[in-house]
């Protein structure tokens, strides 16, 4: 409670400091250019547009539909992701050449992708999905691999001497052992699908808030961009700290491990 509560002081702290230079035109144009901090909008004009576009519907409509697309997205990389790093870590073969071609594709920025997902499914949804599932299917994949190999031979071979193999070897040594590093990965692989939705929106058109905000460029409406960017980086931190970090913290504690963000 007491985190929040000074973290919701220092916002307030911020948007007062803004609306202060908005008003008072602290800076000159000659030495601070206007949109960088702009004189209008303040912190003030950007909450009230922020409360009219949630009233109207507007900012609520973009963020579902962004919202929407990432889960969906996000959904199909973890089934590709974990399937994939099965694969990688089961078979040599497929190690030296899937495993050698997910970590070159790694290095490609996922939006260098969206050209051609334009070609092969046109200017829509379903080119923003891909451009998802690209991105955080390859850190999943990489991820689950990595951590399927570093489950100790010790503990392997104590489940096969009792018994243990196959399926049943996977799910009560292997996959146990691995969910502290999964969670870790599967933590970045979703702040890359958020970012991969807003490119996505912000080139193809598609509606959401990358959409919004590429009009708001457009139309030079700071206090929508600044409005959207706010909205991005709340729900950024609300699915990492209430969701992933939740979650990572139990499993540490499951496990018997530090954390790292306690």
């Amino acid at each position: 409670v007491i985190t929040t509560l000074r973290r919701i002081i220092f916002v307030a702290i911020l948007i007062a400091i803004w609306e202060a230079i908005s008003k008072f035109e602290v800076f000159p144009a000659f030495m601070w250019p206007p949109l960088i901090i702009p004189n209008d909008p303040g912190g003030v004009t950007i909450m009230k547009t922020l409360i009219e576009g949630f009233i109207d519907g507007r900012l609520l409509e973009a963020t579902g539909a962004s919202l929407s697309r990432l889960l969906i997205g996000f959904a199909i990389s973890i089934v590709l992701g974990l399937t994939l790093g099965f694969l990688i870590y089961k078979s040599k073969l497929v190690d030296d050449t899937l495993g050698f071609f997910v970590s070159t594709l790694q290095s490609i920025p996922n939006i260098v992708w969206f050209p051609l997902a334009l070609l092969w499914f046109g200017l829509g949804v379903e080119s923003v999905i891909f451009i998802i599932v690209l991105g955080a299917t390859l850190s999943i994949t990489i991820t689950s691999s990595t951590a399927f190999k570093t489950v100790s031979p010790l503990h392997i071979r104590v489940a096969r001497t009792m018994g243990s193999s196959g399926f049943h070897l996977f799910r009560t040594v292997i996959f146990p052992a691995t969910i502290p590093q999964l969670i870790a990965g599967m933590r970045l692989a979703w702040a890359l699908a958020w970012r991969a939705v807003l490119a996505g929106e912000l080139l193809g058109g598609s509606g959401g808030l990358g959409t919004l905000l590429d009009m708001g460029r457009s139309l030079q409406a700071m206090d929508l961009v600044f409005s959207i960017m706010i909205i991005i980086g709340v729900i950024g931190t609300i699915i990492d700290n209430f969701i992933f970090v939740k979650i990572e913290r139990s499993v540490y504690r499951k496990w018997g491990i530090q954390s790292s963000t306690n």
